[in-house]
């Protein structure tokens, strides 16, 4: 009874889409937004939002069943501003999107320096966390918001953190600390940490034994796997070998390249579930994910693009949609007062979790649930209930304020 009725209420508002009705919404989006909406005051500007990024070199490390994604972001950003400007008919504001592409031997500074001279103070940052680094202290990015979509490291939240760079994916820290209280829910508090050698495993890894440590769990292995396959030696040899000799409640496998880490489950010696990069995997989104009417996303996206939304694109839509609300809430596109709201107790943003996002004001990590998947399905959403915050649960995810090392500056 009370699914229907709420079944029946989410319709009456246009918060639930079929499938067909959101591949209609979205044919009707795609030439709807080809053209500024009509009712726009002609007087007012476009907002330009610029999604900034690297051209991909040789991508040695990625499994060939794994292609790389050429518009990875890119169109969860494109999603974002047809939101905006649906928004934006009824507000007098339009947004437009600009995508730029930096060829690996061009200079990325120099480039940035003249999108800024050019006017354009809004960007979306799809860069390694060095580049976003050197990009934020450039002087003339003193004014402009630089929104972190695509970098992990948790230095960028701490030593390396500047006033003018937020953080939209989730850190390192936070997918590690929402593993430990899945797996202390679970009871399963003895680790074997498995880790590969690129250097975000490595960071990863570090974050996962912190966690363990904030969490009380015990790290009983914590082995470097640095195996390479042969006629003679295969996964079902070497793996059993590698995993024997400790107890172990589950195996942590941390290979962000996910090289090695889908060959654990079920050759451990011990019959264990695999977890990290693998198995059970922390992330901001998950393509099996419909809970708090995030179906109707799901569908809309899948309905634009053909394929089934990302971490990176997720992370891209919810960096224009927070410009979009706060160009809405300030009724300006003033960065100076878009930045205010952004980090101020007001800022609350619908991200299809269930309860509402805003931005740590100590670091300026989007606080957010995330999401702990396995291939096909969602296991849980952390925080995991029983684990308590003083004022806000979220921040039991990540670097908590008495424990930051950002400095704001």
């Amino acid at each position: 009874m009370r699914r229907s009725w709420l079944l029946h209420g989410l319709l009456s508002v246009g918060l639930f889409l079929s499938p067909l009705a959101s591949a209609q919404k979205e044919k009707k989006s795609s030439s709807a937004f080809s053209e500024k909406p009509t009712n726009l005051k002609a007087s007012i500007p476009p907002l330009t939002l610029i999604y900034l990024k690297r051209q991909h070199g040789d991508i040695a490390l990625r499994p060939f069943f794994d292609p790389l994604l050429p518009n990875e972001g890119i169109q969860g950003a494109e999603l974002g501003i047809n939101d905006n400007n649906t928004t934006g008919q009824f507000t007098g504001q339009s947004f437009d999107l600009k995508k730029v592409e930096i060829p690996l031997e061009d200079s990325l500074s120099e480039r940035f320096k003249t999108l800024l001279k050019e006017g354009h103070h809004l960007f979306l940052l799809d860069l390694s966390a060095e580049e976003q680094v050197t990009l934020a202290l450039i002087p003339e990015a003193s004014e402009a918001l630089l929104f972190n979509i695509a970098a992990s490291e948790d230095r960028l939240r701490g030593a390396d953190c500047r006033k003018n760079l937020l953080h939209i994916i989730p850190s390192h820290a936070m997918k590690a600390d929402a593993l430990a209280q899945y797996l202390g829910k679970k009871r399963w508090q003895k680790w074997f940490l498995v880790t590969q050698s690129q250097p975000e495993d490595l960071l990863y890894a570090d974050a996962i034994r912190k966690s363990a440590k904030k969490f009380g769990a015990k790290v009983v292995a914590d082995k470097p796997w640095s195996h390479t396959f042969d006629e003679r030696r295969t996964p079902e040899s070497d793996i059993p070998v590698f995993t024997q000799n400790t107890d172990y409640d589950v195996v942590v496998v941390i290979d962000t390249e996910r090289m090695v880490s889908d060959l654990f489950p079920y050759r451990t010696w011990l019959p264990r579930p695999v977890v990290g990069t693998s198995g059970l995997v922390p992330s901001p989104w998950h393509y099996t994910h419909e809970a708090f009417g995030a179906q109707q996303l799901q569908n809309r996206f899948m309905a634009a693009n053909g394929r089934p939304m990302r971490d990176k694109d997720y992370a891209a839509w919810l960096a224009v949609r927070a410009i979009g609300e706060s160009a809405t809430r300030t009724k300006s596109t003033e960065l100076g007062s878009m930045k205010s709201f952004l980090l101020g107790t007001d800022f609350a943003l619908g991200g299809f979790k269930g309860v509402p996002l805003s931005f740590r004001n100590w670091d300026q990590q989007l606080r957010q649930p995330l999401i702990l998947g396995a291939e096909r399905g969602v296991v849980a959403i952390a925080p995991i209930e029983g684990y308590l915050h003083p004022t806000n649960e979220l921040d039991t995810l990540g670097t908590d304020q008495p424990e930051s090392t950002c400095r704001l500056h």
